[in-house]
Formats: structure tokens, sequence, C-alpha cells
């Protein structure tokens, strides 16, 4: 099997998944109670939309080094994101199918990013 060439960030599956994630945790969380806005629900796309960002940028970055470095940022956010989902989840923010959609997706992206992370230390 040929390998595709990567010649942007673009092309990465886990960019592409992390991508989605975020339109579907914005859809999500737009229904969330708009006291919630400047709280739990803002934490979330911030966290959500970093995951995407840093593995852009770590694709521009020189060095293994600094590309590693995002790449670990990424996966923090994507942790801090599924700690999030779980407490929206606690509150009744989130119904169950809304929740399985989202933490199913994060937990494949986070692995994603586990394998590439090790890829890079190796």
């Amino acid at each position: 099997m040929d390998k595709q060439k990567i010649n942007s960030y673009q092309d990465l599956t886990v960019w592409q998944k992390s991508r989605k994630f975020v339109v579907l945790l914005y859809q999500t969380t737009d229904k969330f109670p708009r006291h919630e806005f400047f709280g739990l629900t803002n934490q979330m796309r911030r966290a959500a939309v970093s995951i995407p960002s840093n593995i852009a940028e770590g694709f521009r970055r020189k060095s293994k080094k600094e590309k590693l470095q995002f790449l670990r940022i990424s996966y923090g956010s994507g942790s801090e994101v599924e700690t999030q989902l779980i407490i929206a989840k606690d509150l009744k923010y989130l119904n169950d199918n809304d929740f399985e959609v989202l933490n199913n997706l994060l937990v494949e992206i986070l692995s994603m990013l586990n394998k590439i992370i090790g890829q890079f230390e190796t």
C-alpha cells in the first residue's frame, strides 16, 4: 500500500478529525444554558480549538523537539476537554448520545495523537 505524501497539516487525519470534533462541540455546546457561556462552554470551546491549532503549529515547526512540544500541548488540551465533557454530562448539559458521540471521537483523536507522539519520542 502506498503512503500518501503529507504536504500540509491539513493532510493529517488527526487534524481533520479534530477539526470535525471542534465543529460538533460548538454545535452541541450551543444548546448549553446561556449562563454557562462564559464558564464551561467557553472553556470547552477554547480547549477543543487548541487541539487542531497546536497540531497545525507543530507541523510548521522545524525541529523534532518543537513538533513534539506542540503535539503534547494538543494532547493535553484533549485531556482537558475529556474532563469537561464528563462534567457537562454530570451537570446534565449533555445527554447520553451527545456525550458518546463527542467522547468517542475525542478518544480516537487522543489515541492518534498518542501514537504520533510515541513515534517522535523514539
